[in-house]
């Protein structure tokens, strides 16, 4: 059951993008289209989960004065894996994610999770950390991304929803990131206020 925790943590509990407050440029970048947040949740999930797993059995190696560039170099060898394979594989989702995936590097959330959780705990509980981060993370920026996809193009996955309607462009645009981000954060935000009281 503990094992379930360390998944399931980053969904609700401690997402890393509405409760931790960290990840946001990514997310309000990527967030544009369903496609791109999918691909972005699979590249970050990734690279959360091997460089968690990798911090973790040389966390009693490394010495700690030095731990931050070594941590560094771990995540940019997994985003560098992620970069070629996207480039060779699915080039279009490659050119259309641009800068945000060698940027995954100096993401909040995995340099985060490296020091605060990896670092401390043992390989198995790590990988189980990264996972369920980076399925927060990911369920975050498909949340953003349907609801500015359809608001914003009239469109989801591609396919046109209602010929003819004129989609509200200022949702594809950073003031509609912002907007949709507000209204789930406050959609939260009452929810964990119900369960409390």
């Amino acid at each position: 059951m503990k094992y379930l925790k360390e998944v399931t943590k980053g969904i609700w509990e401690r997402n890393p993008v509405f409760i931790l407050g960290i990840g946001n440029c990514p997310t309000l970048a990527v967030s544009t289209s369903v496609s791109n947040a999918l691909w972005m949740a699979l590249a970050s999930t990734f690279v959360l989960v091997f460089s968690n797993m990798f911090v973790s059995a040389l966390r009693k190696l490394v010495p700690s004065h030095i731990r931050i560039p070594i941590f560094i170099t771990i995540i940019a060898t997994f985003v560098i894996i992620v970069e070629l394979t996207l480039k060779a594989f699915q080039p279009d989702i490659y050119r259309s994610l641009g800068i945000f995936i060698p940027l995954i590097v100096v993401n909040c959330i995995i340099l985060g999770r490296a020091e605060d959780f990896a670092s401390k705990n043992d390989v198995f509980r790590s990988m189980l950390d990264g996972l369920g981060m980076g399925l927060g993370f990911g369920l975050t920026l498909l949340m953003l991304a349907i609801v500015r996809e359809i608001l914003g193009a009239n469109r989801l996955l591609g396919y046109t929803l209602i010929p003819g309607m004129e989609p509200a462009t200022i949702m594809i645009i950073a003031p509609g990131a912002f907007f949709t981000l507000a209204i789930i954060l406050t959609g939260m935000n009452y929810l964990n206020a119900r369960k409390k009281g």
